[in-house]
């Protein structure tokens, strides 16, 4: 058995699933494969998943696009590629409670927005603004990550950036109305989030074991998607206590299961989509060497 390590960017959630019923159904056993999956809430996010593959404690990772272009252009860069995206359509958006009355975003002008402090994540979100009609003149706080979303909750920021499959899910399972700008709508091709990171390095020297690992996953993530019930059974004891009692996870499932794609697609990236976030990453300045990195978003291991 080959022993691999794995990052989640969040606490186990439905843009997972797939990992743990691989795991748990022995499809990655079945590829020689013996896998372990960790995640923020074991250290309270001390350290993000791609932090954790540059300094070795994971051989890949979850993470947003960004990631993968912050990680090759910072000023000491860590050679690292995206290899597979868990989601064919980008299900977040910047949220506000209805009940603030902020219906679009340029009137987040003079507000608080509560940040995960990622590299361009701010930057975007003020364009995001401006491109509405505004000044992009937003308050940034800083939470602890993990309590982000209890912030927007308790009325301590005005907007912050969700998942509508599992955050957005619990408000509306919860009967709270949400606000939801979603970049596509606003100017912004936002790229795949979140993907499989891996280096280059371990790529090129473990490529048939990521390889195996790929069609594991793609396997957990399919029979997620036929046998939600299962699935769902699966994933629950991995939740954290907060999620177990607050979201129906078969309903938060149902709503993110059709966009894992299909057997001839799942995890693949479109070369249009990724060149179009890449271009307009380099076109507003937030980062020049974007349209360099479209060969860090590779379907090479999907074959």
């Amino acid at each position: 058995m080959t022993a691999l390590k794995i990052a989640l960017d969040w606490t186990p959630n439905t843009n997972h699933t797939g990992f743990f019923v691989a795991q748990q159904l022995g499809f990655y056993r079945q590829l020689g494969l013996e896998v372990e999956i960790s995640h923020p809430g074991d250290d309270n996010y001390a350290i993000t998943p791609a932090k954790k593959l540059e300094l070795g404690q994971v051989d890949l990772a979850v993470a947003p696009s960004e990631s993968v272009i912050s990680f090759n252009t910072k000023s000491a860069p860590f050679a690292v590629k995206a290899i597979a995206a868990l989601l064919q359509e980008d299900l977040s958006a910047i949220v506000t409670l209805n009940s603030s009355n902020i219906s679009r975003p340029q009137m987040l002008d003079g507000k608080i927005y509560a940040s995960y402090k990622a590299r361009y994540e701010d930057h975007i979100v003020k364009q995001m603004i401006i491109n509405d009609g505004g000044k992009g003149n937003l308050q940034i706080i800083y939470p602890e990550k993990l309590g982000i979303w209890s912030t927007l909750l308790a009325g301590k920021a005005d907007a912050t950036w969700v998942f509508m499959n599992w955050e957005g899910e619990e408000a509306r399972q919860k009967g709270i109305l949400l606000n939801a700008f979603r970049l596509a709508d606003y100017g912004i091709p936002y790229g795949y989030s979140p993907v499989i990171m891996a280096s280059e390095e371990k790529i090129a020297t473990h490529g048939e074991v990521y390889r195996k690992f790929l069609q594991g996953t793609r396997q957990g993530f399919l029979y997620a998607q036929d046998h939600p019930e299962e699935s769902v059974a699966i994933l629950t004891p991995f939740l954290t206590d907060y999620d177990r009692t607050n979201l129906n996870l078969l309903e938060c499932q149902r709503a993110t299961a059709p966009f894992y794609g299909t057997a001839n697609t799942w995890g693949k990236m479109q070369p249009h989509r990724v060149q179009s976030f890449l271009e307009w990453l380099h076109n507003t300045g937030l980062e020049p060497q974007a349209t360099q990195l479209f060969s860090k978003f590779s379907n090479e291991l999907l074959d």
